[in-house]
């Protein structure tokens, strides 16, 4: 199976979550089911098929979970020799060329990508662009939104 690159901070973030899911929502969807079984009736129980459908999601999750777990390929930026590379786990700064506007972004894996915490996907416009380019760099990045082009002012491994 093809591994896929996945920060330290992304892989704690999914081992705390797979955590929560298996030691606190799995116990309580178990009680909140054999609670709704007590009522009698499972076929109009709306009570006992919510907490089964919960049940089945938080199942799914979990299995996700581990699943993309054990196929990433966890990268420790700050121990990669880069060369002052744009690499992947990287935070740069930008700067539009037209407008002067900067703009912050980490490189991180599909499942940690929140653009409004910063975080772009490895697989977005804007990260393929920038990905081998260094400090002092100008950068044209083919976005949804249209033809942009950025400097490339800082870089570095966090």
């Amino acid at each position: 199976m093809k591994k896929f690159p996945l920060t330290q901070r992304g892989a704690e973030q999914l081992r705390e979550e797979l955590k929560r899911l298996k030691f606190v929502e799995r116990p309580q969807l178990s009680r909140a089911i054999a609670v709704a079984r007590e009522h009698g009736d499972l076929r109009e129980n709306a009570e006992y098929h919510a907490a089964k459908e919960q049940q089945s999601f938080v199942e799914g999750r979990i299995k996700e979970i581990e699943t993309k777990l054990s196929n990433a390929e966890i990268i420790d930026i700050t121990r990669l020799e880069t060369g002052g590379k744009i690499v992947f786990g990287a935070t740069v700064d930008l700067a539009e060329v037209e407008s002067g506007v900067e703009v912050t972004y980490q490189i991180v894996g599909e499942d940690e990508a929140d653009i409004k915490a910063g975080l772009v996907s490895i697989t977005s416009p804007i990260a393929r662009a920038i990905i081998g380019k260094r400090e002092g760099d100008e950068v044209e990045v083919e976005a949804p939104g249209g033809r942009k082009c950025y400097e490339v002012i800082k870089v570095r491994y966090i």
